[in-house]
């Protein structure tokens, strides 16, 4: 998700990405604007999604400059663009989003243990790691025909886990479960964010 030039062109506060089997859809929202501006376009059969978007973005770029060298004035070719786009109330098109709690464990730990993010949030988390770690042990100590090697990294992963079921840690950042999300701010795309139900 690279096509930032064209949302920084039309002064985007911030944008989703997201696709059907038939379409692809991008909302944007401008600054002092409180409307929903949506891109759409119909994928192509045998297409990744990600092909599909730059080839919308290249079509929308492409009218935005058509624009800009007509006029020579960068303002009325976003306007032009914005004129392109379907114009949704903020209320049934796109909501600011949630601000998310993501886990700062090492995903390799989870992985050596077998267990998954969503078992994290337990309330019987410290029970859960252990019950992990006796199944992995009976399978890669040792003294039952494991790896030394492999032995040491399931204990240091055990390790990892139950310090952080001590001490939980989490990163905060903006997104949606299932879109793509670009914040004006910082001109980024941010991958959709899996959230884990509550226990």
């Amino acid at each position: 998700m690279t096509r930032n030039g064209l949302l920084e062109a039309i002064h985007a506060r911030f944008a989703t990405f997201y696709f059907t089997d038939d379409l692809i859809v991008m909302d944007v929202v401008v600054h002092d604007v409180r409307d929903v501006f949506r891109f759409s376009a119909v994928r192509k059969k045998g297409c990744r999604p990600a092909d599909d978007f730059g080839k919308m973005a290249n079509r929308l770029g492409e009218a935005w400059w058509d624009e800009e060298n007509r006029t020579k004035r960068k303002y009325m070719a976003s306007r032009k663009l914005l004129d392109l786009a379907e114009r949704l109330a903020i209320s049934e098109g796109l909501a600011r989003p949630r601000l998310i709690r993501v886990a700062t464990v090492k995903p390799e730990s989870l992985q050596y243990l077998g267990m998954s993010k969503a078992e994290l949030g337990s309330r019987e988390l410290t029970r859960l790691i252990k019950i992990a770690y006796r199944r992995q042990v009976k399978v890669h100590h040792p003294d039952a025909g494991g790896e030394a090697s492999t032995f040491r990294k399931l204990h240091d992963a055990y390790q990892d886990l139950l310090r952080w079921a001590d001490n939980p840690t989490f990163t905060r950042r903006r997104g949606f479960p299932d879109k793509w999300y670009y914040d004006g701010a910082s001109q980024k795309w941010v991958q959709p964010v899996t959230t884990r139900r509550a226990p």
